[in-house]
């Protein structure tokens, strides 16, 4: 098991870009938007996207929704000759999943400082107690992935500024970008500032 960062160019890419299409398309139901897709010899199995907040649902990370499709379709909660791939940094409860499921690898984007579960916070991925290992990579397209977080972020807070002054703004469209002071491949920390009561 190894987490290595690895640069835009990496053979990791071309998965990577589906997970960042569907990390679009969470952020077009104003979901975080973050992606995941899964591959099995190179083909598409399923994809996901965040949905806790459209489902009422907060095991909706879009590892989750990926993973649930793709043993639905392949018929077996274990896929070991499975990746996946996701735009940010899956959490302990991704990372839990994806090992009980057996995949082989692992490929992320941009890492999550606060809940991430393959570094930044803990290793999961790379505890030796555990009964299995996945391989992970991190870092691929992190800075495409990171920069549709802090778009995305950006925007909520300036709705919450606006709500609490009693105005409105217009909404930033897809794919405009949003130039922040932030690590670029760390999403923001809403954890500080007045936006800190907003759903990750």
């Amino acid at each position: 098991m190894s987490v290595d960062a690895m640069n835009d160019a990496s053979p990791f890419e071309p998965g990577m870009r589906l997970a960042l299409d569907q990390a679009h398309n969470a952020l077009l139901v104003g979901e975080v938007p973050v992606g995941a897709v899964i591959l099995r010899d190179g083909q598409v199995i399923a994809t996901g996207y965040n949905q806790p907040i459209t489902t009422h649902d907060p095991t909706a990370h879009a590892e989750i929704v990926a993973l649930r499709h793709a043993a639905i379709l392949l018929g077996n909660y274990r896929l070991p000759e499975c990746e996946l791939y996701v735009t940010l940094e899956p959490c302990a409860m991704c990372a839990m999943a994806l090992m009980h499921a057996r995949f082989k690898r692992v490929v992320f984007g941009a890492q999550d400082p606060k809940t991430g579960a393959a570094g930044s916070v803990l290793n999961l991925f790379g505890e030796p107690r555990l009964n299995h290992h996945t391989e992970c990579v991190g870092g691929v397209l992190a800075n495409a992935s990171a920069d549709l977080l802090r778009e995305f972020f950006a925007q909520r807070r300036a709705q919450h500024r606006q709500r609490r002054h009693g105005a409105t703004i217009e909404p930033i469209p897809v794919g405009d970008t949003v130039e922040l002071s932030a690590e670029p491949t760390a999403p923001p920390d809403l954890a500080t500032g007045p936006s800190s009561d907003l759903p990750t």
